[in-house]
């Protein structure tokens, strides 16, 4: 049965590494997003990896020759138990090739969905499950929280994607 399996690349090798693994004849999977670049004053969109320095292979683990994967070229290795790659659970990724747009690229949640005041809730990290309000939003992709921790109130900086509205 063919599931999805995550890849391990080396730094900055996810296309190559995808490249080299599509030749080998697996259907592989390397979901990117538009991140900002700043460079000598210019501001533009280039596309990167959702996910730096992995990927996803899809196969089955009965049929294809896996080990082979590990020795190719721009991959580290498979995310492995005891030396057996672990299948990604049923779902997940096609959650993610649903929230891409016409060029394949993700569309993640930016941080202007979120206004001053607002209350929210963490959803992941260090400060899952806290509410804060929202103080601002510096770009698209961090949002300044106010929390209320110990005894007095701390400015945290997220990426949107971790927080929910609440009701």
């Amino acid at each position: 049965m063919d599931r999805w399996y995550v890849v391990h690349t080396h730094a900055h090798c996810e296309i190559k590494a995808a490249t080299h693994l599509r030749r080998q004849a697996y259907t592989v999977y390397l979901p990117q997003m538009l991140k900002k670049i700043r460079h000598a004053r210019r501001v533009g969109l280039v596309r990167k990896p959702l996910f730096p320095r992995y990927l996803f292979v899809r196969m089955d683990i009965n049929q294809a020759a896996w080990r082979a994967i590990r020795s190719t070229i721009g991959v580290a290795g498979l995310v492995s138990t005891c030396d057996h790659p672990v299948p990604v659970p049923p779902g997940i990724i096609e959650q993610i090739q649903a929230s891409e747009d016409a060029e394949g690229v993700v569309r993640l949640r930016s941080a202007d969905h979120f206004r001053s005041g607002q209350l929210v809730e963490i959803m992941d990290g260090a400060f899952d499950g806290l509410q804060g309000l929202v103080e601002a939003t510096s770009d698209e992709e961090r949002v300044t929280l106010l929390l209320h921790l110990l005894g007095r109130e701390i400015r945290v900086r997220v990426s949107p994607e971790m927080l929910r509205a609440v009701a």
